[in-house]
């Protein structure tokens, strides 16, 4: 038997990944370097189009937590992330173009996997796993939608990349929030008068006006929220957001600045930065003019300008059960942002599920049943969770979707190693009863 798996992204290749660890053989479709989305620009399989962080790395934390359980189940990306990364305080940030060719290079290289290239108009017939991505194609978008009845959509958006060498090193220095991790971050502190003046730039820059907008209501997913669209909420509200100062002291003053703009490492070589959470949907033009009012960015060469795309998820908690299988066609399952899961690593992980599920139940054996204390047995419960119909939003990994520890914890960092810990060892005690070895 041969299974289709639609899309080379995160979700699509850990789903062939997954399936082929079970000696099941897959054919994966990419359209890419046919075709490509608004969004993506790179050849490779699992591009990252947004920011190159996969957020936290420690365990007591939900992020980490997420990529702790996704190695436990063999994730083909996580491994791929930690030999490409770059460093970034606490965080795992990749080096995009590495870590792209380090999963493809994988991929192809598996016997069991076939790469058939080319856009894939129509859902093949047999066992499928849709992964084909929030930014799905035309003819796949329609089949999917009169497979599903109906479609929700929201808007995301990636924020801009600038050169280390245009930045002017007398304003800005190197710090982590709260002295976390190496100092890997660049902060661009400012006065009251320079966030000021930024944020009065900000609210009056022209966005780019999309199609899409004159005939279809959309909303913003909060946790892509555009710069912009946060600064209209309120002249501080940027300040409680992405520009906090809090944790910051500038040592050359020995102060906290007003605000503060951070820039995160994007390659290894530490040649290029992106600022962190200036998402937006401003014209190039006018993100040159606003952004370089930030100290140290007025000579800024920016690499890439933040571009804004429409992401499409479906009706999950009506259309899937807890292993991404379709209630009404369970030969089909769907993996990724498509899900209504929120993430890079959301994303991979509910492909590792989805390709995991159908292999086993292909092979007849029992399905691993993830355990809801454990982070991806949550994400799957919340994505499957018919309560959920009629509210659905995107979620990530957060420790708010794991059951109370029943024990009163008040020290943050200790509760939530406990959540860590009862997380891996449920997921450890659930393998080795569906008899998988490490």
């Amino acid at each position: 038997m041969i299974v289709n798996v639609i899309g080379a992204g995160l979700a699509g290749c850990e789903a062939a990944w997954a399936l082929a660890r079970y000696g099941i053989n897959v054919r994966l479709y990419e359209m890419k370097p046919e075709k490509y989305s608004p969004a993506h620009k790179y050849s490779g399989f699992a591009e990252l189009v947004c920011s190159n962080s996969l957020k936290a790395a420690r365990l007591e934390s939900a992020a980490g937590l997420l990529k702790a359980e996704m190695e436990m189940l063999g994730s083909l990306t996580v491994p791929c992330a930690k030999e490409n990364s770059v460093e970034a305080g606490g965080a795992l940030a990749v080096d995009r173009e590495r870590f792209s060719d380090c999963v493809t290079g994988r991929i192809k290289n598996c016997e069991l996997i076939e790469v058939v290239g080319g856009e894939v108009t129509k859902i093949p017939e047999g066992v499928t796993i849709i992964a084909t991505g929030p930014l799905t194609s035309g003819a796949m978008a329609e089949e999917i939608r009169s497979l599903c009845g109906e479609r929700l959509s929201f808007y995301d958006a990636a924020a801009p990349i600038v050169t280390f060498e245009s930045l002017d090193k007398e304003k800005v220095f190197f710090a982590s929030r709260y002295d976390r991790g190496d100092a890997d971050y660049i902060n661009c502190p400012m006065n009251k008068e320079e966030y000021t003046a930024f944020y009065r730039a900000l609210i009056t820059a022209e966005k780019v006006q999309l199609k899409d907008f004159e005939t279809h209501p959309f909303s913003v997913y909060e946790g892509c929220m555009p710069i912009e669209e946060l600064a209209s909420r309120g002249e501080d509200t940027m300040r409680f957001g992405p520009m906090k100062p809090v944790g910051i002291i500038d040592e050359r003053t020995g102060r906290r600045p007003y605000a503060v703009v951070q820039l995160r490492r994007e390659n290894r070589e530490a040649t290029l930065f992106n600022l962190v959470g200036f998402q937006t949907n401003l014209k190039f033009g006018e993100q040159k003019r606003v952004f370089s009012m930030i100290p140290g960015l007025e000579n800024a060469e920016f690499m890439r300008y933040g571009v804004m795309h429409r992401n499409t998820f479906i009706n999950s908690p009506v259309l899937l059960d807890r292993y991404f299988s379709m209630r009404s066609k369970p030969e089909i399952f769907f993996a990724g942002q498509i899900t209504g899961v929120e993430g890079y690593m959301e994303s991979a992980a509910s492909g590792i599920i989805a390709g995991t599920a159908a292999a086993r139940r292909i092979l007849g054996l029992e399905p691993i049943v993830l355990p809801e204390d454990t982070m991806l047995g949550a994400l799957s419960s919340y994505i499957s969770d018919p309560f959920n119909d009629g509210k659905f939003q995107p979620m990530g990994a957060n420790m708010g979707i794991l059951p109370d520890i029943g024990v009163r914890i008040k020290d943050k960092k200790e509760r939530y190693g406990a959540y860590a810990n009862r997380a891996v060892a449920s997921l450890k005690k659930e393998l080795e009863r569906a008899g998988v070895n490490d």
